[in-house]
């Protein structure tokens, strides 16, 4: 049996609380072979030793080389999860009215001085492609992505040294269009309201191949990146058939299915090295896929979301001292 019980945090805490409840039965086998799961999952589990480390024993552990197969949001996880795909952030720009868009965060500050109005996000609220451009300053400002995103420990006195980013970004703010969600900014792009803003990368795609965006716009990931956050594969510790679970999880990530579904159907980025999808996708769809942001991107600007202690400062920080 393979479960999933819907998106979010809520969705992986029904799984954990599952899988919990079989491990506390005391039961020889359990009645979960796989779950899909967010990364805040693998905290709650691997603390309770709930999983069982199979990635290396099938043949596509071969093409991963995310970073998040070995570390997810502070927690060492290499082994026990196969990542089945990934959703990133990035800046979308048009390239009528953009044309040397900014690669970095510092470049895109100034491009918004001489450009007032014209890069759109929504902030915290409606989105987390505003919340993913927050996290991506504090990380660009501080320095500290490793501290906050992959080992920790949260030290509340760091939260004291953000004053100035979200003063700086406040200051930047006053430059900005503000939109209603990740909906609204890819809108305001394709009615040509803003000319920039930060996106989810399946959505642009999707508005993409939908007719909802304007053919023209591209992305670029900006220095020193921008996060995103993968959807995993596990197998619990006592699966009841741990053979066909982990043959049930090479299916699906191999070259041929990564393809077909993650990218070609549901416009993710690939679990796998997007490298080895080469043969196994018609070759325009992945010049489209990897025109802009390429797996060597994905690979070096890519981040993680921060701790769980950690992002909620950073929120609470803008609610401080950007509000």
């Amino acid at each position: 049996m393979t479960v999933h019980t819907g998106p979010g945090n809520a969705g992986s805490q029904r799984i954990f609380e599952k899988i919990l409840a079989e491990s506390e039965s005391r039961k020889d086998a359990w009645d979960v072979d796989v779950a899909m799961v967010h990364q805040i999952f693998l905290k709650w589990a691997m603390e309770k030793d709930l999983l069982m480390p199979y990635a290396k024993d099938i043949d596509t552990w071969q093409y991963i080389t995310s970073p998040f197969a070995k570390s997810s949001l502070g927690v060492n996880v290499e082994g026990y999860v196969m990542p089945m795909f990934h959703s990133q952030t990035a800046l979308a720009y048009n390239p009528e009215h953009v044309k040397n868009p900014p690669k970095s965060y510092d470049e895109l500050v100034a491009w918004v001085e001489k450009n007032p109005g014209k890069f759109g996000y929504n902030g915290i609220k409606g989105g987390m492609s505003g919340v993913s451009f927050t996290v991506g300053w504090i990380y660009w400002k501080t320095g500290k992505y490793q501290k906050y995103a992959v080992t920790g420990p949260f030290d509340k006195s760091e939260v004291a040294t953000w004053e100035s980013a979200y003063k700086d970004l406040a200051k930047f703010n006053k430059n900005v269009s503000f939109t209603a969600g990740n909906v609204g900014t890819l809108d305001a792009l394709n009615r040509g309201e803003i000319w920039m803003g930060p996106v989810w990368v399946d959505m642009f795609f999707t508005f993409m191949n939908e007719g909802k965006l304007d053919p023209k716009i591209r992305m670029v990931l900006p220095e020193p990146g921008m996060p995103g956050q993968p959807m995993y594969f596990v197998i619990p510790k006592k699966a009841s058939n741990p053979v066909e679970a982990k043959k049930f999880v090479e299916f699906i990530t191999s070259p041929a299915i990564q393809a077909k579904e993650i990218v070609m159907r549901f416009n993710w980025y690939p679990g796998i090295d997007g490298g080895h999808l080469k043969g196994s996708i018609p070759q325009d769809i992945f010049d489209k896929i990897y025109g802009d942001v390429t797996p060597a991107d994905l690979a070096k600007k890519g981040r993680a979301f921060p701790l769980a202690d950690y992002f909620s400062a950073i929120l609470e920080g803008y609610e401080k001292w950007v509000r």
